[in-house]
């Protein structure tokens, strides 16, 4: 701030000098060639006397600012040179910390080497009385600080700090016990503030502070008969000292309690800069790990994939084989042989189970791949619940009565959901188709729903020979599995799975309940209200 300042002041002083002397030399010039034609307008005295004065008045302006402009010249070199003694033995390998306790020690060593010089000035000027030992003896401390400094300018820094600290008390306390009184006792207390500041070594800044003490007790309160008492010689002098001591120990105060407070803000701004790093490691980490965990889940789901991708290929290549080679026997022995009608009669109905397994897995097969490819492509939208129910069934009614059983619907006779149609199509095809597989030969299933506040339920219910505790924990584990029905029905295990998925896709999951020999129920839960819309 200083700086700008300074250079704000020196651009005025500099842009403003030149226009001044312009308009003075202007105005000399009006003043002493005038022409004859302006002759009669300079007569006037009135005119004249306000050239005059203008004159004058820019003329004082330019004394002050030429003083003002050698006043800031002056600052300025005074500041450069302090920097400098500021600096002495800096070096790039320092720390900031390290920098401003050196330069605050060279300061010091800095004044006290000028006010130090004030005493045998003055006593080799005006004091007769001081003989020439006494003279040396007032001269140390300044010596001291004159060496602390050349220490510092060649680096030597632990050197130049505990010889400031030990040689400045012990060669005050020789000054004193040469019977030399000079009022410079509380500097033993400066000695002692300023080693708790600067001295790092706990031993040697106590030694130091206990040095210090000491030779204030002794020499100000035990030793007070001295032979020179610089209080009667010179008065002002001896205040001049006390002063000085005073103004040294409430700067060295100032300066330690301003590097301690300018050490912590920037160690508490450095612990915030770590804390808010440590917080955006912490939260990368936390990205890291989840998106760690989403690859896992997303490897773990490819793997599964390209295993099941890797089964139903094996599927498609040996079971869509199978009922496209019965057809295509029946065919043949019709065309070659004369087959009678009993015969083919009793051929059609294997040929028509394979026809409804291969219909079912094509069909679930497309949607799987649908389903896949378009991953998002769920179209909820309300539906006719009773509508489904009885198209569903009326799809699958061959199918139930080649082995006659029964099924009947349950449900409202209006009633709606909101869901995808296809999906939750497929869904009660093939929970349907699974439970005619599954049921024996005359039994009997239930297609049906139930309203619940704003949620309906759909279950498929048989009395077929229900699931065992390990099929159950494979189904759970949504597992690939399958296993032949009560009439050999051959299945791919697709259909339970496509279930899971499209059920979850639309909001609910697939709940199984089944007692082994009695019976199973599959269920799934549809919202009724608008909102559902807009949640999946």
């Amino acid at each position: 701030m200083k700086l700008l300042l300074q250079r704000i002041t020196h651009f005025q002083v500099r842009y403003l000098l030149g226009p001044l002397s312009m308009l003075r030399e202007l105005l000399m010039k009006t003043i002493q060639e005038y022409t004859p034609a302006r002759k009669k307008l300079l007569d006037d005295e009135r005119i004249r006397e306000f050239w005059k004065r203008l004159s004058a008045s820019v003329s004082r302006k330019m004394a002050d600012i030429a003083l003002l402009r050698k006043t800031l010249a002056f600052r300025r070199s005074t500041l450069i040179f302090l920097e400098r003694i500021q600096s002495i033995g800096f070096s790039d390998s320092m720390d900031e910390y390290y920098k401003r306790k050196l330069g605050i020690f060279n300061l010091l060593n800095f004044f006290q080497l000028i006010t130090g010089l004030i005493v045998p000035i003055v006593g080799a000027v005006m004091d007769d009385k001081l003989t020439l030992f006494s003279w040396y003896l007032s001269s140390l401390p300044a010596f001291i600080s004159m060496l602390a400094l050349a220490l510092n300018s060649t680096r030597n820094y632990d050197t130049a700090m505990i010889g400031y600290f030990l040689l400045y008390p012990f060669f005050t306390s020789i000054v004193y016990m040469g019977g030399m009184n000079l009022g410079t006792e509380l500097y033993f207390i400066l000695y002692g503030i300023l080693s708790v500041f600067f001295i790092q070594e706990i031993s040697n800044m106590l030694f130091s502070v206990a040095l210090s003490m000491i030779s204030y007790f002794i020499l100000s309160v035990v030793l007070n008969n001295y032979t020179y008492q610089l209080q009667s010689e010179n008065i002002f002098l001896y205040i001049w000292n006390q002063l000085i001591a005073i103004i040294f120990i409430f700067y060295g105060l100032f300066l330690i309690k301003k590097e301690n407070a300018i050490y912590q803000t920037r160690i508490l701004a450095k612990n915030t800069v770590l804390e808010n790093k440590n917080i955006e490691i912490r939260k990368q980490k936390r990205e890291i790990a989840e998106k760690a965990g989403l690859l896992k889940r997303q490897t773990k789901e490819l793997t599964d994939l390209n295993a099941l991708k890797d089964k139903l290929f094996s599927v498609i290549a040996h079971d869509l084989k199978s009922p496209m080679y019965a057809l295509q026997t029946l065919f043949r022995n019709i065309q070659h042989y004369d087959i009678p009608g009993k015969d083919i009669k009793k051929m059609i109905p294997d040929v028509v189970n394979d026809l409804n397994y291969t219909t079912g897995l094509m069909e679930n097969l497309l949607q799987w791949a649908k389903s896949h490819m378009q991953s998002n492509a769920v179209r909820m939208q309300r539906l006719d619940g009773r509508k489904i129910m009885t198209d569903v069934v009326k799809l699958l009614r061959l199918q139930a009565e080649a082995k006659q059983i029964t099924v009947e619907i349950r449900a409202p006779e209006t009633f709606s959901a909101i869901g995808d149609r296809d999906m939750i199509n497929l869904v009660l095809r093939n929970l349907l188709s699974n439970a005619i597989k599954f049921t024996p030969a005359a039994g009997h299933i239930i297609v049906g729903a139930e309203e619940r506040e704003s949620k309906v339920r759909f279950f498929v219910e048989d009395n077929g020979i229900g699931i065992s505790a390990s099929t159950m924990q494979k189904l759970n584990e949504n597992d690939y599995y399958s296993t032949k029905g009560t009439a050999s029905e051959s299945g791919t295990g697709l259909g339970l799975m496509l279930c899971r998925e499209f059920i979850k896709k639309n909001g609910s999951d697939l709940e199984i309940n089944s007692i082994p020999n009695e019976g199973s129920t599959f269920s799934f839960v549809l919202d009724q209200s608008v909102e559902a819309l807009n949640t999946i």
